[in-house]
């Protein structure tokens, strides 16, 4: 597929994005090749998605530590407590939606919103996108709001590119996917837990981290919120520069969640975990 048809792919000529690619994959290559994930890689799976889905919380405003994340099983009190539940939630169906994702990402978004929802919305708002005039609770992204239209408009685009495939990095198109979402918020809540969690799908279904051991979401907490929504200005920018800014920041976040990643392999691997 040539790059007018495939615009994902035309976005690897940026400045520092093929440094990036490279980056990650190396980093990637290397904690697949640690010698703990032969025999206990499935550890190390359960404990990136634990990770994966504090740090995504985290982003969200619900920053708790990881032993209590660990430990909790009432996540229905506050708000923060629905947050993590949200985000552990999240990252358990990710793995179940992959099949379908290729297929039908509009479906895939529709069962994450549900999924992050549980029981606290009511009503037919939960799992499709906001109509004209419905409230979006997303308090810290404060980029202007696109209209019900335009969301609609966008959600298809995505989805057809999506479903047509092509040539460009896991990087790439897991931070546009992620991105994109973060700029509709097509949802009345959860929309950050969501784009975070179609990443994660992108990443796995991809190829790239098919057995889920890399939580980007924990480069993203570690990175700081700060630095997430100014990296998120860039994308909203529709600028070369900004655009490179946002696909480094997830690149940068990919290669953070393998650190934390080969810390558990360590940690195993001494009999400390």
């Amino acid at each position: 597929m040539s790059s007018a048809s495939d615009p994902l792919a035309a976005l690897g000529s940026l400045p520092g994005v093929a440094e990036s690619v490279d980056s990650v994959r190396k980093a990637v290559d290397r904690v697949y090749g640690h010698r703990v994930m032969r025999r206990r890689s499935g550890e190390i799976t359960s404990e990136a998605a634990l990770r994966g889905a504090r740090g995504s919380a985290a982003l969200s405003g619900a920053d708790w530590a990881l032993e209590e994340v660990r430990r909790r099983t009432d996540f229905g009190a506050e708000e923060e407590a629905r947050t993590v539940g949200a985000a552990l939630r999240l990252t358990a169906e990710a793995g179940q939606l992959l099949s379908i994702w290729r297929q039908s990402p509009l479906r895939v978004l529709a069962r994450l919103h549900l999924v992050a929802s549980g029981s606290t919305a009511e009503g037919d708002v939960v799992g499709r996108p906001r109509l004209a005039g419905e409230p979006v609770d997303e308090p810290f992204v404060t980029a202007p709001l696109p209209g019900a239209d335009e969301v609609a408009g966008r959600l298809d685009g995505l989805s057809r590119l999506i479903i047509a495939g092509g040539s460009a990095p896991a990087l790439i198109t897991s931070a546009v996917v992620h991105g994109e979402l973060l700029a509709l918020r097509p949802f009345g809540s959860y929309n950050g837990l969501v784009a975070r969690a179609a990443e994660r799908i992108v990443l796995i279904n991809s190829g790239l981290d098919p057995k889920a051991i890399c939580p980007a979401e924990v480069g993203h907490a570690e990175q700081g919120r700060e630095a997430y929504l100014e990296a998120f200005e860039g994308y909203l920018s529709g600028t070369a520069e900004g655009m490179a800014a946002w696909i480094a920041h997830c690149g940068r976040a990919i290669e953070l969640g393998v650190r934390e990643s080969t810390a558990v392999c360590e940690a195993l691997q001494r009999g400390a975990a």
